[in-house]
């Protein structure tokens, strides 16, 4: 009755090379962080048996299977997989449904599961033994277990420590697919992400990414495990139980992956079919320093999602097929797609050191054209078609300067009295340059804080936005009026404007001192 999918011979043969890119768990699934005595702890071994919805509506709740639960029971009696699983014939894994190897009919599955599931049940109660029950009711119910699976991905410290244990030999885990001779082979230097092929679903005979792991990397491991070797876990909560994940031992200092990659390169509008730079583009050059974002990020598919060519490979500048139509400056610049470049960006600004600033500016489509320059620079004068474009990088990166300090002490004020609207309380004495040094701090070996706040007052925007970056800003209530303007509804008077700024700030930064509800820890009370 599960959701699974039975391998095709093709997608059976995908699934042979493929192992450990994704420690996932296919065999035992508990939760982690907790006895498997706690009735009421999250569980990450939590699975659905509701595959019968491929022919057609449930006439029963789905039953809530406890897959470690089950495993647990059975290993004293010297029972492990193959008590639930069968082999797949000529391959070397076991299939991922229980007890057979693929969906024939409604009758079929329910006939599998009726059949084995009970008598095992009804044996086991036989025996003297604590079972299951045998009776529709008893499985198929309304069940809420409370869930701590979470997904789980092949960072570099994961892939690095794969590499060492398979002594460097890629082909273990990395292939491709000769559809001539319908067969898998190791291209040596061209090794990709499993998912690149292996999809969230099954498409065309490539099985899904979770059961091509599920069939390889489980089974890898149960084998090391079998051989008293040192192996990764074979069990659910093993790779997929939050708590646990936090143990998984990190690898430090990791080797660079070499894949051909340049350290620095550029990036620029090409035509479709054109191969050489142009240095008269309406587009000014944006110099990429690859080495260090391959620092900055655990996988190259964050950037190459499809594949590990060039960008504009599949965004071609007016959109094409292969790229969804998405256009390559739509793929670069838009803010809410994590994949782009200014959307990874905008995600970095969650952070509390940054959100403190940035969580009253909401990411603006377009983005202010003002803003382009951090990035985009002209290329050097004597740039011609025929010149190296990473050349052309590494001499404009080494151009780039960032910006590392504010004003200095003596141009920020120490303190700010703030008495425009002093009546019930005493005026807020501001400790200025104490909140500017705080903020400095925050920002301290932030590179991408360095490379986008281009001036040292950029950092004073934060609260005093909408204005020119300068020594010396306008106060407040040069824009703010004392009281609500309707005619303007997203200006709001002054008391507001102090309070949603100072709140927000407070909020976002994690600020427990003083509280939003505290007037006096602000304001002193007149008497």
């Amino acid at each position: 009755m599960t959701s699974h999918r039975s391998p095709s011979p093709r997608a059976a043969l995908l699934n042979t090379a493929l192992a450990a890119l994704m420690v996932a768990a296919l065999i035992g699934c508990t939760s982690a962080a907790s006895s498997p005595g706690d009735a009421n702890a999250p569980r990450a071994d939590i699975i659905r048996i509701d595959g019968l919805k491929q022919f057609g509506g449930l006439e029963r709740p789905a039953v809530v299977f406890l897959h470690e639960k089950h495993t647990q029971a059975l290993a004293p009696k010297n029972k492990e997989c193959a008590a639930c699983h069968l082999p797949v014939p000529d391959k070397k894994y076991m299939s991922t449904k229980y007890m057979r190897l693929k969906d024939e009919s409604k009758g079929q599955v329910m006939e599998v599961y009726h059949t084995h599931c009970i008598d095992c049940h009804r044996q086991t109660t036989a025996a003297g033994e604590k079972s299951g029950p045998v009776v529709c009711a008893g499985c198929h119910a309304d069940k809420q277990v409370a869930s701590s699976w979470a997904d789980i991905g092949m960072d570099k410290s994961l892939h690095y420590r794969h590499v060492k244990a398979q002594e460097n030999k890629c082909e273990a885990c990395h292939h491709q697919f000769d559809p001539t001779a319908k067969k898998l082979f190791y291209a040596k230097g061209k090794e990709e992400t499993c998912r690149y092929c292996h999809l969230d679903r099954t498409v065309e005979n490539v099985t899904s990414f979770r059961q091509a792991a599920h069939d390889q990397c489980i089974d890898c491991h149960r084998k090391q495990l079998a051989a008293s070797k040192a192996a990764g876990p074979a069990t659910c909560s093993g790779c997929h139980d939050a708590g646990l994940q936090k143990k998984i031992e990190r690898v430090k200092e990791i080797p660079r992956l070499m894949r051909g990659q340049p350290d620095v390169t550029l990036v620029q509008a090409i035509p479709r079919g054109g191969q050489k730079l142009d240095p008269g583009a309406r587009a000014k050059v944006v110099p990429f320093n690859h080495i260090a974002h391959e620092a900055a990020n655990d996988s190259c598919r964050v950037c190459h999602h499809a594949g590990m060519a060039a960008c504009g490979t599949c965004h071609s500048l007016q959109g094409s097929k292969e790229g969804k139509f998405v256009s390559l400056q739509t793929a670069m610049h838009r803010v809410t797609a994590q994949a782009s470049c200014m959307g990874c960006h905008q995600s970095y600004l969650a952070d509390k050191r940054c959100a403190g600033c940035h969580a009253a500016m909401p990411p603006r489509q377009p983005q202010d054209v003002s803003g382009c320059a951090s990035c985009h620079v002209a290329p050097p004068a004597d740039t011609t078609a025929q010149s190296d474009p990473k050349q052309i990088a590494a001499a404009l990166l080494d151009m780039r300067r960032p910006v590392t300090a504010t004003l200095p002490d003596d141009a920020i004020p120490e303190e700010v009295l703030i008495k425009a609207l002093s009546n019930k309380y005493e005026p807020v004495k501001l400790p200025h340059r104490k909140i500017v040094h705080a903020l400095q701090k925050n920002l301290a070996g932030s590179k991408l804080a360095s490379y986008f706040h281009p001036a040292p007052g950029t950092l004073c925007q934060g609260c005093h936005h909408h204005s020119p970056v300068s020594a010396k800003p306008p106060a407040c209530a040069s824009c703010h009026g004392r009281s609500f303007d309707e005619r303007n509804l997203f200006k709001p008077g002054l008391q507001a404007a102090y309070h949603l700024q100072c709140f927000e700030c407070h909020a976002a930064m994690g600020i427990e001192k003083p509280v939003a509800t505290d007037c006096t820890g602000c304001h002193k009370a007149k008497p």
